[in-house]
């Protein structure tokens, strides 16, 4: 029988290679532990320098998708498009500056995917209408009305959502939330991760299972996400998939962790 799972790569032309290159040496050396297929989606990148990839993927079996769109919608852009041809298919999203972190890193997250399931492998609980700081005096018209525009679109902490550098659900599920949605800014990709109707808050109106999956495989409720040791907590040492933030926050001093912890998880 055929794979319905689909693990989903997105390589961009404002990408290093050396993201590519993490990806692809990590995919090949941990094992995934569940059948599956391999897309890798190139966005915005020319013939010549997609030919400079060749040797580099040449272990891989993979699907080239190469994104039919001319400007840049942003990850979720790429995303609907992949979601809408693949809406059959199991689908594990993976922006490209992630790679598995661990051994059977997708069947840990496989398995507690069933029907009517989003699993993400880190959750926040960060508010951006929260964190917005006054950084200048100067900049105090500017500071408003920003802090007034983010009251309209984000709910204040605690404001959960799962994080999605990485997500897993299925693609019609995932096409039937996003395919009305505007992802030609980075803003708007701030709407769909943890505005007040993003991703996560969409599918808990439709009573879906949501859950932050560790490294241990181990599920965790939306109230226990802190405890998953996934993202800004503690040592942070039990992410499934690695990202450019977790990598982040293992990089800051003592001061700087509890400044990003308490950003996005409070100070209980």
């Amino acid at each position: 029988m055929l794979s319905k799972n689909l693990v989903v790569y997105l390589f961009t032309k404002f990408d290093n290679k050396k993201s590519l290159y993490n990806f692809v040496s990590s995919y090949l050396s941990k094992k995934a532990g569940v059948d599956h297929k391999l897309l890798i989606c190139f966005k915005l990148i020319d013939r010549k320098r997609m030919s400079s990839f060749n040797s580099l993927l040449k272990k891989l079996n993979y699907i080239e998708f190469l994104d039919p769109c001319k400007i840049n919608d942003y990850d979720f852009g790429s995303y609907k498009r992949i979601a809408k041809k693949y809406s059959n298919y199991n689908i594990l999203f993976l922006n490209s500056h992630s790679y598995p972190n661990t051994n059977f890193w997708l069947k840990k997250l496989f398995k507690y995917y069933k029907k009517d399931t989003l699993i993400g492998t880190s959750g926040s609980y960060e508010s951006l209408f929260t964190s917005i700081k006054l950084k200048k005096i100067y900049k105090l018209y500017s500071y408003l009305k920003k802090k007034n525009e983010y009251k309209k679109n984000f709910f204040s902490f605690p404001n959960p959502h799962i994080r999605t550098a990485n997500f897993l659900i299925k693609g019609s599920d995932f096409y039937n939330y996003i395919k009305n949605k505007s992802t030609i800014n980075k803003e708007k990709s701030w709407l769909i991760e943890s505005g007040k109707n993003n991703l996560t808050n969409y599918f808990k109106k439709k009573k879906f299972n949501i859950y932050v999956v560790n490294s241990d495989g181990i599920k965790f409720p939306e109230n226990k996400w802190k405890d998953s040791q996934t993202y800004n907590f503690s040592s942070q040492n039990k992410s499934i998939i690695s990202d450019k933030h977790i990598r982040k926050y293992h990089s800051l001093d003592k001061i700087e962790k509890l400044r990003y912890q308490i950003n996005t998880w409070g100070e209980d």
